[in-house]
Parts: C-alpha cells; structure tokens; sequence
C-alpha cells in the first residue's frame, strides 16, 4: 500500500514537471520571451540565493549572540540583554538603511562615502541585486554592534544602550567598513580581510574595552586587594545553545562571503577551515585552562571555539586547513591570557567580549599576511619570507583600533555626560530586568543570584 502511494507520488510529480517543461517550451515556439530564462540571469539568481542565505545564517547568529551573553551573566539581568541584543538587530537594519549603507560602499573618497542615503540611487557592491547585497552587509553591521552588549552587560543604562547601538551601526562601523570593504584607503594599499576580522570582531571587540573601562567593573567583582571575585554565569546551558547557534551561523558568516557560488573550491575552503579552527580554538582553550587551574572550564572552551572563529575569520580564503588549525589554537590560548589580563586590570568584561572580537580579530588581521598562500592571492610571510603583506596588515589594523577607540570613546563620553551611561547601584543590586523592563526572566522565581 505505501509502495502504491509513493510510486502515485511520483507519476503525479513527474506529470507536473512535463507539463511546466512543456508549458515553457511551447511559449518558446510560440515567440515567447520567458523572463530571466537565459543563463546570465539564472546564474545570478543563483548566486543572489546564496547571498541571502548567508544573511539568514548571520542574522540567526543574534540568537546565538544573545543566548550565550545572557547565560554568562546572572538571571536578573537576562532579559535586559536580550532586549538589548534585540534592539541592536532593529538599530542596525534601520541605521544601515538611512545613512551606514551610503558611508561604507557610496561614491566619496578614501575615508567614506556619500551616495545612497535611504537608498536612493544606491549601487551594489556585487553582482547581485543590490537589496540582497544590502541585507548581507546589514546583518554584518548587526554582528558588530551586538558584541558590545556582552563586554557592557549587567550595568548599562538601556536608553544609553539604544543610542551607542544607532550611532555605531550608522556611522562608525561603515566608515570602517568603507575604508576596507568599500574601496577605500586601506583597500587600495592591498589590506585584505576576506570576512570581518577587522571589519566586525576589531570594531566591536574594541569598542567593548573602551566602553567597559569607562563603565567601570560590576560592584563585587574585584576585592580591594584587587583581586577578582568570581561572579558565576547562571546558565551554562544557555551559553552552550548560543555557542553552537554562533559556530552554524558562522559557516554563512565567512561561506557566503564569497558573494557567489561560481568558485566552488573556495567556499569548500573557507568552510573546512572555519570549521577546523573553531575545534582547534576549543581544544586549546580548554587545554590551557585546565593545565593553569586544575579544570577544563567549559565557559572558557567555548570562547577558545569562538576566537577560533574570530581568528579565522580573515584569512579563511587564503590559508590551507594545517595553517587554519594553527590560527584556532593560537586565538584559543590567547583567549585565555587575554581574559586574564583584563582582571589584572580590573576591566569588567562578563562574557569576555574583547578577549574573543578584539584579541581574535586583531590576530586574525595579522594572520593573514603571515599564513597567507601566494597561490590562493596573498603573499604570506612563512611562504614567501616577504613582510609587506604583513606591514599593510598591521597598519590597517593600527588604524582600525585607533579610529575605534578614539570615536567610540568620544561617543561613550558623550552618552555619559548627557544622559548617563550606568545604571544606579539600586538598580544594579535589584536587577536591570525588573527596574528597567518591569519583568523577570524566569516566571518570578528568581533562582538564580
């Protein structure tokens, strides 16, 4: 009987196919143009799919985003990070819209552009439509801004939240993003960053340590001895749901952007290797702790996993596998050394933001003109024993943290001193959901502290 259903199935599947073939061959003979049916325009339908399932990917990584920052900080504050990481996504879109999309890919000069306001008259950056090529560049935008929330989480003002993430989408991040990915200075010297190493994890990595220093640390996390009190994460789980969500959208992240689907060895390649350097990055981390501390601390896996990540993020076109495996280990152990410098500091960062993005991101640059392949585009340094690649990598990056830090630390300073960038220490102690949302993560049963 199922076998009689299956075979119905597919006599009445293949009955359609015929009938749409000759449908398509009939208006064909009959003179009929068929709309987009030369192969041109197949190919970029085809290639504009891809674009927009890699803006699907990156966008699902808010979730991933939001999972694992409100399981590393404590459940009276989850639901103001999430709303925070929801409002980034909704900043974004609409701060790329107006103004960000026009600064970083608009005519202008070296240092930003200024057509395509709302827009108008905008031009895309591939050779796809430019709405697909917009959404893909905004979901990136939405990625940076959203890395700050974690490094600033637990007691930032929400109102003072909701403007940083709108000025960061709409003007600082494109300017970057113009001067790498939009034809500006830094493109024209050869400065290569394949997925966002700079463009995204250097921007919002940095721009999280200067918002954290001027935030100052959580009340109780360090002693005054100045040693750090460990304040634990209230859900692992949760972190681990985001981690994983992060590592899947991550194959879209650095995947599609090769912008099309006509280079299969490349995006074989990009895959493989933003694979294996997330392994890597885990594996180190996790192996780096447990020899430091006596335990493998799953919290400092995952972010080893996602600075492996960040670190590949870069040069995932240009590098073989042997040498992504290297990048993750390395971002995985500076990870570790990175978190704890930050409490030798006394710079608060709950989940670790700058020691992932910033640290990650800043090595990931360099990678690239040290692992870089000549026969896949870059002169690397190991391969060919020539710096230049390298020199332009750690000027670009100079640059980037620079220009991050000088304008966010402006911005951050600014928001302070007009409507305030903290919250109280009332509303600190009580829980940012309830005094500032008026609502609790967990049905009212605050179990956790």
């Amino acid at each position: 009987m199922k076998e009689g259903k299956q075979s119905s199935a597919r006599i009445g599947f293949m009955l359609i196919a015929l009938t749409a073939i000759l449908t398509m061959n009939g208006n064909a003979l009959a003179g009929e143009e068929i709309p987009g049916s030369d192969l041109g325009s197949v190919i970029r339908g085809i290639d504009t799919l891809w674009v927009l399932l890699g803006a699907f990917l990156v966008f699902f990584m808010q979730a991933g985003f939001g999972m694992i920052e409100a399981g590393f900080i404590r459940a009276k504050n989850t639901c103001n990070i999430l709303t925070k990481n929801f409002l980034d996504f909704c900043m974004a879109s609409i701060g790329f819209f107006i103004m960000g999309y026009a600064i970083m890919f608009g005519t202008g000069n070296a240092f930003m552009g200024f057509e395509g306001w709302f827009l108008i008259n905008a031009e895309s950056g591939a050779d796809i439509p430019m709405f697909a090529f917009w959404l893909f560049q905004a979901a990136f935008c939405g990625a940076a801004a959203t890395i700050v929330a974690g490094g600033m989480a637990e007691r930032m003002k929400f109102v003072a939240y909701i403007v940083y993430s709108f000025i960061i989408s709409a003007l600082i991040y494109p300017i970057v993003g113009h001067w790498i990915w939009g034809g500006g200075w830094l493109a024209g010297m050869g400065f290569a960053d394949f997925a966002g190493s700079a463009v995204v994890h250097t921007v919002g990595g940095v721009a999280a340590l200067v918002g954290t220093y001027i935030l100052k640390p959580r009340n109780g996390k360090y002693s005054l001895d100045g040693k750090p009190n460990a304040i634990p994460a209230h859900s692992i789980p949760l972190a681990s749901l985001g981690l994983f969500i992060l590592w899947f959208g991550w194959f879209g992240f650095n995947s599609c952007s090769s912008l099309s689907v006509g280079n299969g060895d490349l995006i074989a390649r990009v895959a493989i290797n933003t694979n294996i350097a997330a392994a890597a990055g885990g594996i180190a981390a996790i192996t780096t702790v447990w020899k430091r501390f006596g335990k493998p601390d799953l919290s400092m896996g995952m972010n080893g996993s996602l600075a492996g990540l960040v670190s590949i993020t870069a040069p995932c076109a240009f590098v073989d596998p042997w040498a992504a495996i290297v990048i993750g280990v390395i971002g995985g152990v500076l990870v570790v050394f990175g978190v704890e410098l930050l409490d030798k500091l006394q710079i608060d960062d709950p989940v670790g933001a700058f020691p992932v993005h910033g640290i990650g991101g800043i090595f990931g640059t360099l990678a690239v003109g040290i692992f870089g392949k000549p026969e896949l585009g870059i002169e690397g340094f190991l391969y060919t024993g020539n710096p230049m690649q390298l020199g332009t990598q750690l000027i670009g990056i100079i640059a980037v943290v620079i220009f991050i830090a000088f304008s966010m630390g402006l911005v951050f300073k600014v928001i302070d001193k007009t409507i305030g960038l903290r919250a109280s220490e009332t509303e600190e102690l009580r829980g940012l959901d309830i005094c500032e949302h008026g609502m609790e993560s967990y049905g009212g049963f605050q179990i956790f502290s």
